[in-house]
């Protein structure tokens, strides 16, 4: 990466405005040589009917995290990323606070990208585990 760590979340959290990130409240924090992370409050809004975080709000936040890393490992003014296949296992419940997502890199070829994200509590309890292949496409020229 090429980028401070001010300017990775910087444009991070720039690019989650009018987004599904924004409406999760998904928010970048950190990052590094290797890793990035967000977070997101678990509150009513990301619940299931029985009050727990919702195992889709955290598949959302490990996409998000995930294919944002990827984009500091091309150049986005030829290249763009597309997540293609996310699993995830969800490990423990949560009912209020926030979860971090934090992205490390498996695998980073030309054509895709592999990341394991864990999604742990305020107190580092791991929530859920998820991995995430990203494929970069060229741009299209318009």
């Amino acid at each position: 990466m090429n980028f401070s760590k001010e300017q990775i979340l910087e444009r991070c959290n720039q690019f989650s405005q009018n987004t599904l990130m924004q409406t999760l409240q998904i928010e970048y924090i950190d990052a590094g040589a290797d890793f990035l992370v967000a977070r997101m409050p678990v509150n009513p809004a990301v619940h299931q009917p029985m009050g727990l975080l919702h195992g889709g709000a955290s598949v959302a936040l490990a996409e998000s995290v995930g294919s944002a890393a990827s984009f500091f490992y091309i150049n986005p003014e030829l290249q763009e990323v597309r997540g293609i296949e996310i699993s995830a296992n969800h490990l423990k419940s949560i009912r209020e606070g926030y979860v971090y997502g934090t992205a490390r890199i498996i695998h980073k070829g030309r054509s895709l990208h592999l990341w394991e994200i864990k999604i742990t509590d305020e107190e580092g309890n791991l929530v859920s585990l998820c991995k995430l292949t990203n494929m970069v496409l060229d741009r299209q020229k318009k």
